[in-house]
């Protein structure tokens, strides 16, 4: 078992605490350091909140596949989301209804919404546990198949054909699969508000 200091700002906070740490590739002191070099770039000062309302992501959780680095964003250039396969179901449209609230009610002319699913997803391999799924979803069991799992680029039309009936009128919304492998995105529908 491995030991990891952990550390507070004020003066007695600090102890050495026993923790099984097998599974931590990077600890909470590398975190610190990385996250002094990023305030040091100065990048995060000066940004607006909310940030932009111009383009909206929905991606995957998946640490192969972060949004921002897959689709080179720079910090404040979208408001990004990531569930569990990237994927449009009430829960997401949910929360970009109340992130809308942060905003204008309407998207700006020219607002996009990429729906970025990916190659090799593990959501595949929840289809093992439909109960869970269907939950997920907010959808009977007996309507999964209609939400194409195994298959990204028929989810990412599935998901663009929800977003486009619910979302506002005015927005555009496309979908691209990232390719793990290549590090290419494919745009499976282009952007268009219909």
């Amino acid at each position: 078992m491995a030991s990891v200091l952990i550390t507070g700002a004020s003066k007695g906070i600090g102890r050495a605490a026993a923790a099984d740490t097998s599974g931590m590739s990077i600890s909470t002191d590398e975190l610190v350091q990385r996250n002094a070099r990023f305030a040091a770039s100065g990048a995060a000062a000066g940004l607006p909140f909310p940030t932009s309302q111009t383009l909206r992501v929905v991606g995957c959780v998946d640490s192969r596949v972060d949004p921002g680095h897959v689709l080179g964003l720079e910090l404040g250039e979208a408001v990004v989301m990531r569930n569990i396969g990237g994927r449009v179901t009430p829960a997401t449209l949910r929360s970009w209804a109340l992130l809308g609230r942060l905003g204008q009610r309407q998207p700006p002319a020219g607002a996009h919404m990429v729906i970025l699913h990916h190659t090799d997803c593990g959501i595949r391999r929840l289809a093992a546990y439909p109960e869970q799924l269907a939950a997920y979803f907010e959808i009977p069991m007996a309507d999964l198949d209609g939400k194409a799992v195994g298959d990204p680029y028929a989810a990412v039309r599935v998901d663009v054909g929800i977003a486009r009936q619910t979302l506002p009128a005015g927005l555009l919304v496309s979908g691209l699969v990232y390719d793990v492998n290549t590090g290419l995105v494919e745009v499976v529908t282009p952007p268009t508000t219909e």
